[in-house]
C-alpha cells in the first residue's frame, strides 16, 4: 500500500507540476500565432531555452514512469480515476503559481472530481 501511495503521488504531483512548468514556460515565450511549420518550430527552439521547460519535462517523465510502475501492480480501471486528483493540483498550480483566475464552477466540479476519488479509494476492493 505504501509502494502505491508513493507512486501515486508521484503521478499526480509530479506529472502535474510539470504541465505547470510547461505552460510558464509557453507563456513566458508567448501565444502561438503563428501555425506555419518554421514559425512554430522558433516558438519551440525559444521554449527549449527555459529552465521551466526543461524542469517540466524532467518531472512529467518521472510522473509517466511511475504511472507504468502501478500498472504493474494495479488495475487501471482503478488507478485512472485516483490520477484524476491532478485536476485538483493544476487548480492549486495554476491559481498560485501561474496567477490564473479560477472561478467558484471550477472549484465546484474540482470538489466533486474530489469527491468522486474519495468514492473510488472507498470502493476499493
Amino acid at each position: 500500500m505504501a509502494e502505491f501511495i508513493f507512486l501515486m503521488f508521484l503521478i499526480v504531483v509530479f506529472g502535474t507540476v510539470g504541465e505547470i512548468f510547461v505552460s510558464r514556460a509557453m507563456k513566458d515565450h508567448g501565444e502561438v500565432k503563428n501555425f506555419r511549420p518554421r514559425a512554430l518550430i522558433a516558438v519551440i527552439v525559444r521554449a527549449l531555452h527555459s529552465k521551466w521547460m526543461w524542469l517540466g519535462v524532467a518531472m512529467m517523465a518521472i510522473g509517466f514512469f511511475s504511472l507504468l510502475a502501478v500498472f504493474s501492480f494495479e488495475n487501471v480501471s482503478f488507478v485512472v480515476p485516483v490520477t484524476a486528483l491532478s485536476y485538483v493540483v493544476g487548480a492549486l498550480g495554476g491559481r498560485f503559481f501561474l496567477g490564473e483566475r479560477v472561478n467558484l464552477q471550477r472549484w465546484i466540479g474540482i470538489l466533486l472530481v474530489g469527491a468522486g476519488v474519495t468514492l473510488v479509494l472507498i470502493g476499493r476492493s
